[in-house]
């Protein structure tokens, strides 16, 4: 999450909004990601609650009317991050391979290298499907920021206005949309399968359990 936000805040500067490197959140630094409530709060309420848990990095700030292009900004900035999520899962699938010769190698350090991978494979998993779960056309998500161009300029504007119950509309999606939602993310499944088979023939044994 804080690659896909830095990626936010980056292009945006690149394409003339200084505003995120102005109040301090164009870090790395994990910490100035954290919001108290969609990223601490929400998700241990959900947990407790045993309901789907939805959670998420306080949000880069960004100031779209300093854009030079202001569509091609604004379509630029919302795609950055899902595509460094792709990006990022590529990168793991293609360091999983590189870890087998020394956890062969150095058959003490196996397990620890096999440990490895699969925190690699998550990584897979996981950035696939952010990336797709942020494309869904529900504001505020990314997707949304793409899909209202597509719209006549009447409907994209009462299309934002939405954004207002955009958390509870994707909560309902997350209970009441299990098909479409399955739907939804199957290509993000299918690169998984894809990309952890080709590396297969490279993966560790490993002794234990996640």
């Amino acid at each position: 999450m804080v690659a896909h936000e830095y990626a936010h805040g980056w292009v945006a500067m690149k394409n003339g909004d200084p505003t995120a490197y102005q109040l301090g959140r164009l870090t790395w630094n994990p910490l100035k990601h954290i919001d108290p409530f969609m990223t601490i709060l929400l998700p241990v309420f959900l947990a407790i609650s045993h309901a789907p848990i939805l959670g998420g990095a306080k949000p880069i700030p960004v100031n779209p009317r300093n854009y030079r292009n202001f569509k091609r900004g604004d379509i630029m900035v919302s795609l950055a991050g899902v595509t460094t999520n792709v990006i990022l899962a590529f990168l793991f699938a293609a360091v999983i391979p590189f870890l087998y010769f020394p956890g062969r190698a150095f058959p003490a350090a196996e397990n620890a290298f096999a440990i490895l991978q699969r925190m690699f494979i998550y990584g897979i998993q996981i950035n696939l499907i952010l990336a797709a779960f942020n494309l869904l056309p529900i504001p505020p998500l990314d997707g949304s920021h793409v899909f209202k161009y597509v719209l006549p300029p009447a409907w994209a504007l009462s299309y934002e206005r939405i954004s207002r119950f955009g958390l509870l509309i994707i909560y309902a999606l997350l209970f009441l949309g299990g098909p479409l939602l399955t739907w939804w993310l199957f290509p993000a499944e299918a690169i998984t399968n894809f990309l952890v088979g080709t590396v297969g023939g490279f993966i560790l044994p490993w002794q234990g359990s996640l």
